[in-house]
């Protein structure tokens, strides 16, 4: 970045804004029980190749609208061509497939080609659907998912010891899904704004999200008090971020007000990620991860995340 402003291809693809997207991995690799280790940083990069290709590819999607919506992108703007950007979305995402084949075999890159062509399917289909939310949703569950295929698997082999796996996986999946469903739908208002219901259900929902990652797991599994509490600690944090930009926006729903949940949103994915990581028992690693939410911040003055 330098003094006149950050490199056109770094607003495209929003790139500070991947600071969100390596606890998706950390979240279901810990929740498997997987060594976190280069096979698992290889997995992150992965993932964060793919979140730049989605970016990438919103903007050459979206070039027709935005040049009316949000004129001042690179691609409308003309600082970035469509082939350009169509160019960079092709190219993190054989970026990100070859990180996951190299990382994690196989298994990983068939999550990975799963996570990438729902990604596709989302900015070239999906996105003004029905089911843009829920396949924004599917994206993060896969993500959360591609953790859960690192090398390093647990000793105990066998049918049971993959039902515990997805088991333990449940609640990481499901609160990522429910929450990136949750921002997908708010960010829906952020050009024309809403009425105040919107605000207030994802408001709700945020709630909930954070309510039951606070809860512990299972019975049968147990956590040092460390743990337990780190967990209550980020996951009442997520909740306040978010919570609080979703309230304002409910008292008065205009666009400046919707656009700033949605950054708030989306940077709310760190320590929810963080109390996720800290929920299977890594406390360490979720206040490291949620160490990075100031960053983000900081760099989204420069980079805006959506």
């Amino acid at each position: 970045m330098g003094a006149t402003g950050p490199h056109p291809l770094i607003e495209l693809v929003r790139a500070p804004a991947a600071l969100t997207v390596p606890g998706d991995v950390l979240a279901g690799a810990t929740a498997a029980g997987r060594r976190i280790g280069p096979a698992t940083a290889g997995l992150a990069g992965a993932s964060v190749c793919l979140y730049w290709a989605g970016m990438a590819l919103n903007d050459y999607a979206d070039r027709e609208v935005d040049a009316w919506e949000r004129s001042h992108r690179p691609v409308p703007s003309g600082r970035v061509s469509p082939r350009t950007a169509l160019a960079v979305a092709t190219g993190c995402t054989a970026a990100g497939l070859g990180l996951a084949a190299v990382s994690g075999g196989r298994r990983s890159l068939a999550t990975a080609a799963a996570l990438a062509a729902t990604v596709w399917a989302y900015d070239l289909r999906l996105k003004s659907t029905p089911w843009g939310p829920a396949a924004m949703a599917g994206a993060r569950a896969l993500d959360v998912t591609l953790g859960a295929t690192a090398p390093g698997a647990p000793t105990a082999k066998g049918p049971e010891a993959s039902a515990r796996v997805l088991a333990r996986l449940a609640v990481p999946v499901a609160a990522m899904a429910a929450h990136t469903a949750t921002v997908t739908w708010l960010s829906r208002s952020e050009v024309e704004g809403s009425t105040p219901a919107l605000p207030a259900a994802t408001l709700a929902a945020t709630a909930a999200i954070g309510a039951a990652v606070a809860l512990p797991p299972a019975p049968g599994r147990t956590r040092p008090i460390g743990a337990r509490a780190a967990t209550a600690a980020l996951a009442g944090w997520y909740g306040y971020r978010f919570g609080v930009a979703q309230a304002a926006a409910a008292r008065h729903p205009v666009p400046e007000r919707i656009q700033k949940a949605v950054g708030a949103g989306i940077h709310s994915m760190v320590p929810l990620q963080a109390a996720l990581i800290a929920r299977a028992g890594a406390p360490g690693i979720g206040l490291g991860l949620a160490g990075l939410l100031p960053l983000a911040r900081r760099l989204s003055r420069r980079v805006s995340p959506t």
